[in-house]
């Protein structure tokens, strides 16, 4: 048990001055009588006090509690970064297990992102305090103790969605029967099994724009083929139903100080990839204040082609609020920099990554740039990574039926989730 130190008796001696005169006095009076009397030496004055210390504990702080959640994260996307946020706000420090490309393999197939994006990802949420890598899938008895005693984990976290291994026993049944498990909703409307699909459904319109720089074809069926392209993305719409509650949990509530250096990189932030997770990263570290301009629906359209975006508008702005790197965001930003733009927020430089994407046909005849330019304030940084939306989108392409194969198998799985569930409070 720690104790304060004994400088406890000179506040003492201000507050109770009769009690230690009588102390002195008596010790004094003894001290001569014993002398004088026996010649016996008294006791030293110290060891007449009253230990008094037993009775002024140092205050310990409150126990910090550690939480633990791990996941593939292949494919990153918004629900994550909720599940994430909510796994989080049961305990003080979120330590987050990052499944091995191994591991995945053996229990859902060839993940479409490497060890290395995945951690990158991961370690660019907000919430998130540590990142353990290559952690197994199912919680192993060793594993849960080695979480337990070197990581001093307290309570491990999953969402309210089955996690089941291929002998459909439960994934987490050690961590729920030793008494240290703690649930957490899912968020719907979204996984990475429904990004596949939206993938795999514009999987013709995808590599067509890969394989083809040049102009677009003035074939005659080119409005037939956009028509399908349309038709196809209806097949696999995003369900997600934003709400302003959402956007409030993952946003950081704070403005830009009176003197602050603020950074505006704009973008469309389709498929949210380690690539963006850099380029945000290097932009933040311009400035004290990162402002990321996320695209609207028909802006990324008319830009890159029907196909594009993935991902809608919201659920892109919530993958970008997520990241650690990123202090607000403009929800539908305009496609061209404004000098108002630039007056209202403050801007002091605006950035753009090496590595983008833009169909060459669109948008060539006007630069978006041209009055940060004009102002002395735009900067061209060095993308750390030459991912796109459109590299990851090819590697689901061109494992096609493996993946159709795969996803035939977890849509079944997640309509059965679906029409079973019920209510569950949390968010």
């Amino acid at each position: 048990m720690d104790f304060e130190s004994n400088s406890w008796i000179g506040e003492r001696l201000c507050y109770y001055p009769r009690l230690f005169g009588g102390v002195m006095l008596t010790a004094a009076l003894l001290g001569v009588s014993t002398s004088y009397l026996t010649g016996i030496s008294a006791p030293t004055l110290p060891h007449f006090l009253p230990n008094l210390s037993i009775f002024h504990k140092k205050k310990r702080g409150k126990k910090r509690i550690r939480v633990y959640m791990d996941g593939c994260f292949d494919l990153m996307h918004y629900g994550h970064a909720n599940a994430i946020r909510q796994a989080k706000e049961l305990g003080d420090e979120l330590i987050v297990g990052v499944v091995s490309d191994e591991e995945i393999v053996a229990n859902k197939g060839p993940p479409v992102l490497c060890m290395e994006e995945r951690l990158a990802l991961i370690s660019g949420l907000k919430w998130v305090d540590e990142v353990i890598a290559n952690a197994p899938y199912a919680i192993t008895e060793d594993f849960m103790n080695r979480l337990f005693m070197e990581h001093k984990i307290d309570y491990i976290i999953h969402g309210d969605d089955p996690c089941l291994l291929p002998d459909g026993t439960d994934a987490y049944a050690l961590a729920k029967k030793a008494g240290r498990y703690k649930q957490i909703k899912r968020t719907e409307g979204v996984s990475s099994t429904d990004i596949v699909g939206r993938i795999l459904s514009s999987a013709k319109s995808i590599s067509q724009d890969c394989s083809n720089s040049s102009l677009p074809s003035k074939d005659d069926n080119m409005n037939h083929v956009h028509a399908e392209e349309k038709m196809s993305k209806i097949d696999h719409i995003s369900n997600f139903l934003p709400t302003s509650r959402r956007i409030v949990q993952f946003s950081n509530g704070k403005g830009p100080g009176p003197n602050a250096r603020v950074v505006y990189i704009d973008g469309a932030f389709d498929l949210f990839h380690a690539g963006h997770v850099e380029i945000l990263r290097s932009a933040r570290q311009l400035g004290d204040f990162l402002l990321v301009g996320v695209y609207t629906d028909e802006t990324i359209s008319e830009l890159r082609g029907h196909q594009y975006p993935l991902m809608n508008l919201h659920e892109r702005s919530l993958s970008v609020l997520a990241c650690r790197y990123v202090d607000e965001v403009i929800i539908g930003a305009p496609w061209e920099v404004t000098h108002d733009m630039v007056t209202t927020f403050n801007i002091s430089v605006v950035v753009h990554g090496t590595v983008s994407e833009r169909n060459s046909s669109t948008g060539e005849e006007h630069d978006p740039y041209a009055v940060p330019k004009n102002m002395g304030i735009f900067r061209v940084i060095e993308s750390p990574k030459d991912i796109t939306t459109t590299s990851v989108a090819q590697r689901i392409i061109a494992n096609h039926e493996m993946y159709v194969k795969r996803n035939t198998k977890k849509e079944a799985s997640e309509k059965k989730y679906y029409a079973e569930k019920q209510y569950i409070s949390g968010d």
